[in-house]
């Protein structure tokens, strides 16, 4: 078996942090989660994602997607020199604000080279961790515990995340067989190559960047942006009721 797939609470709703259940119409709301393993954002919004599955009784059908510098040839050569230098010291701040850890992954998800902007051609940490993810989505609806899971080591400074039984051990912790997962990804490759095409190219329709989070059809990119999701789900919860008032008073 490749993973557990039981997911308590997102069909039914499920008790948020406080206690609420707030739960949306039947069958799930299906949010589209567009994510990179290589996006520290994408990690800072992971365990929100997931409060917002439980909170909502909603679906995070997690869409996993290549970094950029795979998919746009001599996106680092492009950028600003500004760009990069900013983009680490947001980050840092981000994690601090919002109390989750976050250090710079050894080694980074991608083999290039910073000062040249240079993209090795040769990914084999991306590639896994895609692998993976896919999946566990593919294979158990279960692409979200698997990113948290994962994730964590690659961004918390965990030393040499890619070696030995780290990535297996933080998989197992999530209930997951990292090396079944494996074997389910390279039995399905073209399923697995397939779907990677499908969500990028549904995702280009929105935006490019990590994460970006559709629902029906209203895209809201960044993990600045789960507020507004929120929101939006919130007013989607409150007119249910009034409908369900409603029905009840005729």
């Amino acid at each position: 078996m490749v993973a557990n797939s039981s997911r308590s609470g997102i069909f039914e709703g499920a008790a948020a942090p406080d206690g609420d259940v707030l739960t949306m119409a039947e069958p799930a709301t299906m949010i589209d989660v567009y994510w990179s393993f290589r996006s520290p954002y994408s990690w800072l919004a992971a365990d929100r994602l997931a409060a917002i599955e439980a909170r909502y009784g909603v679906k995070m059908a997690m869409r996993f997607v290549r970094p950029l510098a795979l998919r746009e040839d001599g996106f680092f050569k492009r950028n600003r020199p500004q760009w990069l230098p900013y983009l680490l010291k947001d980050v840092f701040r981000e994690g601090q604000r919002l109390g989750v850890p976050v250090a710079s992954p050894r080694p980074d998800p991608i083999v290039m080279d910073f000062n040249t902007g240079e993209v090795a051609k040769d990914q084999p940490y991306i590639h896994r961790l895609m692998d993976l993810g896919l999946a566990a989505e593919l294979s158990a609806g279960r692409g979200l515990d698997l990113a948290r899971a994962l994730a964590r080591p690659v961004w918390t400074g965990v030393e040499d995340w890619h070696q030995g039984e780290v990535l297996a051990n933080a998989g197992a912790e999530a209930g997951f067989d990292v090396k079944a997962l494996q074997a389910w990804a390279d039995a399905n490759r073209g399923t697995v190559d397939a779907t990677i095409r499908r969500n990028e190219a549904a995702q280009m329709a929105h935006h490019w960047g990590v994460p970006l989070m559709v629902l029906n059809d209203e895209p809201f990119f960044g993990q600045d942006r789960l507020d507004s999701l929120e929101w939006r789900l919130q007013q989607a919860g409150d007119g249910q009721r009034q409908s369900q008032q409603q029905q009840g008073q005729q």
